[in-house]
């Protein structure tokens, strides 16, 4: 074999050792598995008028898959589908396991849905961690700016698709810059303070201002984002023991963050 041969084989044989290792690091999903972010300054879609700074975070590389969700009940009973105390999810709560300890034909590293904030909460702390702060979350997606109208036609996108019997599994789809993956298009994902966004059901009458908390909300958002418009004000239709079928979960940690008793 001349030079040209041998030269060519070894930068065969070399991506195919990269892209197989690629691919192995898209497989995996671990509750370990997190980004760090520095945090910085943006304006969130609720305040268009005031700049908001979130303080350095981690926050999970994908949303929280089966098999993730599978270990944490295993360990801890009370969160099991026929365990569960009524008052933490409604009578859909895993609906599409068909047991305590089995998540049927669903993919492994496919996204938990139908898991109430209460159970994504526990999952979390026993982590150490706990659901993102919507700034965060948007903060990580926000990504310092970067492809925001590639994923924002992304984002689009998938609200007009139907939803699927088989969600697609975690890191098939959007990786940004900060390194997370499937940010707004693969399940919708709760965060912590959800309902932190409130509007009195007379506020438009009484002159009162309805943005009762700058959290959640769609009431001073700038409708021409509708990515994010579609975003806020499904958060703020939630409530807590709520779960669907397209709606997941990641976990996060910061200084702030504290592990409940």
């Amino acid at each position: 074999m001349n030079q040209f041969g041998v030269g060519f084989k070894i930068l065969a044989l070399s991506l195919a050792l990269l892209m197989s290792a690629r691919f192995a690091r898209a497989e995996v999903s671990s509750p370990g598995a997190s980004v760090q972010i520095n945090g910085g300054t943006f304006v969130p879609f609720n305040v268009p008028a005031k700049a908001t700074t979130v303080a350095p975070f981690s926050i999970d590389t994908f949303p929280v898959t089966n098999k993730d969700f599978m270990a944490f009940v295993k360990t801890h009973s009370e969160w099991r589908k026929s365990q569960i105390k009524k008052i933490f999810a409604d009578a859909h709560y895993l609906q599409d396991w068909p047991s305590d300890l089995s998540f049927g034909d669903a993919d492994a590293q496919s996204p938990v849905t139908r898991v109430s904030w209460f159970a994504a909460t526990a999952y979390c702390e026993s982590l150490n961690k706990s659901l993102p702060k919507t700034e965060q979350w948007e903060f990580a997606l926000y990504d310092n700016g970067r492809h925001l109208n590639e994923l924002n036609d992304k984002i689009l996108a998938w609200y007009g698709t139907p939803n699927q019997k088989r969600i697609a599994r975690v890191a098939t789809g959007f990786k940004n810059d900060f390194g997370v993956y499937d940010l707004g298009i693969l399940v919708w994902e709760r965060t912590e303070d959800f309902n932190s966004f409130l509007s009195a059901s007379d506020s438009r009458s009484d002159g009162k201002d309805s943005n009762l908390f700058c959290g959640n909300g769609s009431q001073m958002g700038n409708p021409a984002d509708y990515a994010a418009f579609m975003r806020y004000s499904f958060r703020s239709s939630l409530k807590a023991d709520y779960t669907t079928a397209n709606l997941g979960f990641r976990c996060a940690y910061s200084k702030n963050s504290e592990r409940r008793k």
